[in-house]
């Protein structure tokens, strides 16, 4: 699939986008590349491969890289709570804004 400029000038006028001549071009030519990569990607063969609704997922799998969940830093709380105009009990008070 490829663009051309009529189709740019018709894509811009219904997202109601004002593209300058300079524009047009850059943008085209960056669609274009971006459905050269998508043709590339249809080339892989996908047959049998199921969809993951979520990434982890593969946690059963195949064991992921992840680092340990540790604090890096001390906790701070009443010294960052000071300049607060409302605390209690550890936790920020604020207006109630919705009725």
């Amino acid at each position: 699939m490829s663009l051309t400029p009529v189709d740019i000038d018709r894509l811009a006028h219904l997202a109601r986008l004002g593209l300058h001549p300079d524009e047009r071009s850059r943008l085209c030519s960056q669609l274009n590349d971006f459905f050269g990569i998508v043709e590339k990607m249809r080339v892989v063969d996908t047959a049998g491969i199921v969809p993951l609704a979520h990434p982890m997922d593969l946690m059963d799998t195949m064991a992921l890289r992840l680092r340990d969940d540790v604090a890096s830093e001390p906790n701070q709380r009443e010294a960052n709570q000071r300049s607060a105009p409302a605390v209690e009990s550890g936790l920020f008070l604020v207006p109630k804004v919705i009725e």
